[in-house]
Formats: C-alpha cells, sequence, structure tokens
C-alpha cells in the first residue's frame, strides 16, 4: 500500500483503515474487512477503491482482502494494486508485439531486396523472433493471471474447468471461478469479455472481481449481473463499450446427495444439464442480455437440482462457433454440441471436460476464438465406469497441453 500510496510506512503504519481511502470507497472497505474474518477459506475477495495519495488527491486501486493465520492469530491481510500501473502493463505487452510484426515485416522487404543483405537480414529475423517470442511469454503470463490457480469445490461436488487458448500471441477474455459465499452455499461463474489482447486483459479482472464482490453482498444471480452491469457502465462510460456474456449461479448440496442450483444468464450460451440417467437438456436462460450495454438489461434465472450422476456443463462460444469447413458453417450450427453431450452421457464432471478437449483437438485450426469451459457434477451412488472414476478424495489434477490448462476437483 506504501508503494502505491507513495507514502511512508509511519504514515500508514496505526491509522484507520477508513481514513487510507476516500470517502466513496468506505462502504466497500467496510464490507471488505467484515467479511474476510468470517470467511471459511483463504480466497481473497475484492473489489474497486479510491486510495487516498494526498489531501485532496485519490488513486483507482483494486483492493483484496484475505483471512490468514500466522502463529496462531487470525489477520486479515489487505493487498492494494495500482489500476493505472495494470494499465501500463497491458500498454507495453501490444506495444511488444506490434514491434514485433514490425520487425518481421521488414525482414521480409530485406531479404526480397538483395541477397548482398542475407546477412544482415538474417539477424533482423532473429531479432524479431526473440520478441514475437517475448511477445508470446508475456501473453502467457498475462493470461494466467485471469485464472484462478486453483478450484475449490463443495463437499459432495465434482468440479472440472479447462482453458483453450486459441493463440500464443493474444490474450484472451474468457473467464471462471468456483467460490464459496457459506457454510452451506457457493458460487460459481464462466464468461466471456469482448474483444482479445490488452483491452479483454483489462476488463477481465475487474469483471471477477466485480462478481465476487457483488456476491458478498446480495448472492441472488440476477442481483450480481446487475451489479456488474453498474460497474462496467460506470468503468467505460467515457471509452468504448467494454460487455461481456456471463453464467452466474449458486449451488447449495443437501443430506441425500442433490445438489440445488440457482443460475442467471446475461447473454450467455445456455448450460447444458447431462443427467444420471442419460438424458441431455439444455438449461433455459435464453433471452437474458449482455452485461454492459445497457442501463437497464434484462436477465434470466433458472433454478434446478442436480441428482446423482448430474453433470451442469458450462462452455463460451469460442467451442459453439468454431469452423468445420472452408465456408461460413460452424461447429453447432446444426445441434452437434447437445449431440456431442447425449453422446457422453451418463458421465462425470472430469470425464466430459476430458471429451470435450479431445473435441477440441479435433476441430483443430478451425477454433479461433478462446474456449473455457466448467463442469459441476454429483457423485454416482454406485461406482462409475473405470474410465470415469472420481480421483482419491480432495485431490487437484492439473494437466498442461501446450498452453492450454486443465483443472479438475474431487471432494467427499
Amino acid at each position: 500500500m506504501c508503494r502505491v500510496a507513495g507514502s511512508d510506512r509511519s504514515e500508514v503504519l496505526g491509522r484507520d483503515a477508513m481514513s487510507l481511502f476516500g470517502p466513496a470507497s468506505a462502504a466497500t472497505i467496510a464490507a471488505l474487512l467484515s467479511h474476510s474474518p468470517s470467511a471459511d477459506t483463504a480466497t481473497p475477495v475484492g473489489a474497486s477503491a479510491d486510495l487516498r495519495t494526498g489531501p485532496t488527491t485519490v488513486l483507482a486501486v483494486l483492493v483484496m482482502a484475505n483471512r490468514i493465520n500466522v502463529g496462531g492469530t487470525d489477520l486479515i491481510q489487505v493487498t492494494v494494486q495500482d489500476a493505472v500501473a495494470q494499465q501500463l502493463r497491458e500498454r507495453r505487452l501490444t506495444s511488444a508485439r506490434n514491434e514485433a510484426d514490425s520487425g518481421h515485416a521488414d525482414v521480409s522487404r530485406a531479404l526480397s531486396r538483395s541477397q548482398d543483405a542475407l546477412g544482415v537480414s538474417e539477424d533482423a529475423r532473429k531479432s524479431a523472433e526473440a520478441e514475437r517470442s517475448e511477445v508470446q511469454l508475456l501473453a502467457s503470463r498475462l493470461q494466467r493471471t485471469l485464472l484462478p490457480p486453483i478450484l475449490s469445490a463443495p463437499p459432495g461436488i465434482d468440479v472440472s474447468a479447462f482453458y483453450h487458448h486459441a493463440s500464443t500471441e493474444d490474450v484472451g477474455g474468457d473467464f471462471y471461478d468456483v467460490f464459496p459465499l457459506d457454510a452451506g452455499t457457493w458460487a460459481f461463474f464462466l464468461g466471456d469479455v469482448s474483444g482479445k489482447g490488452a483491452g479483454a486483459a483489462a476488463v477481465t479482472p475487474l469483471t471477477r472481481y466485480a462478481i465476487r464482490a457483488a456476491a458478498v453482498f446480495d448472492r441472488d444471480p440476477i442481483a450480481v449481473l446487475t451489479n456488474l452491469n453498474s460497474v462496467l457502465l460506470q468503468e467505460f462510460r467515457d471509452e468504448s463499450p467494454r460487455f461481456c456474456t456471463v453464467i452466474y449461479g449458486t449451488m447449495a448440496p443437501s443430506d441425500d446427495g442433490s445438489v440445488a442450483v440457482t443460475l442467471a444468464s446475461g447473454g450467455h450460451p445456455p448450460a447444458l444439464h447431462l443427467r444420471g440417467d442419460g438424458e441431455v437438456v439444455y438449461v433455459d436462460t435464453l433471452g437474458g442480455q449482455l452485461v454492459g450495454i445497457l442501463e437497464q438489461p434484462r436477465f434470466r434465472s433458472r433454478s434446478l437440482v442436480l441428482d446423482a450422476g448430474d453433470v451442469l456443463l458450462m462452455y463460451t462460444d469460442g467451442l459453439t462457433e468454431a469452423r468445420t469447413g472452408s465456408g461460413r458453417a460452424r461447429y453447432d450450427d446444426d445441434g452437434a454440441l447437445e449431440a456431442f453431450a447425449r453422446s457422453a452421457a451418463p458421465t462425470t464432471a472430469a470425464a466430459i471436460i476430458d471429451r470435450t478437449r479431445a473435441l477440441l483437438d479435433t476441430l483443430g485450426p478451425g477454433v479461433e476464438d478462446d474456449v473455457a469451459l466448467l463442469a459441476l457434477g454429483t457423485p454416482h451412488r454406485t461406482a462409475p465406469p473405470e474410465d470415469h472414476r472420481r480421483t482419491p478424495a480432495h485431490t487437484v489434477t492439473g494437466q498442461r497441453k501446450s498452453e492450454n490448462e486443465c483443472l479438475h476437483v474431487t471432494t467427499s
């Protein structure tokens, strides 16, 4: 906080936390500090706030708070990030990519002009390749910061997720997360920010933090999407509109092994409910409007129950809109995704994610946009087939394929 505010430790230590922030941020900071000590997890919660940097000046920041245990004593750890500094990092990433592209163009022109300049051109080519590699590395690192490093799962629910990078040089805007609201209720979301690159990367963390913060105050799915809509409209009011599609929901496991789910959609493709008896249906949330475009958008919510062996599969449109031929044909134009799900049901969360990964491999370069997948499943009452059996209780397994990430979490 001292580094961000430009203050000495003596100016910060011992002061009331509220005095460090602008008056408009008092309610937000109070909510973060009151929620963190009672949280059942070390996962931080966060929100946007205004940090005082002078008697009359404030700085836009992101504030994250979580509970830590030091020597048997619970403490609240608060982390402050400069929102402007993050934007500068994004601009450097964009500049590096443009320089790499420019370097390649210079190499091509030099090779065509003269064979005598071959040595100089080769050096320029190597330099451009090094720059491109640096862009890819920066994009990969930035993308990893936009996704949760691990996924939590409530008792009695299997959680599995996967992220497919369509390009190693662009940062995508797909996102997902699962987090607890209280001892008996958990929240989950999956969405897709418009655009790619630095612009999308700037909106993605704001969207994730806004959803988490909104869920602290009102966990109702439609209320959460409404709050996110207000945040995006206010944040980008004087800029080009930044919007996203989102599915947000809550789940509450019961003693009989079933899970009550309530979810809402803001312009996002509907989730698939793969039942334990082999039936597959879409969860009807059609009609929900994009988040971040309208002052008073309409969102759609639905409630359902996951019984033993059921799986809820969520996905972004990079899957359904993948090209399957030389023309304009898309993968799901004729209901291919539902047919694919029927061929897999009944299944488990981990198994349907693995099968969808294999599907993406078959589509190859036709997958032109990033794809995020999130599956929630309730265990079978009897042991599932060998290839669908769960990993041991309370284990987390991660697999990496190129720059794609896969997370499976199983709890009991």
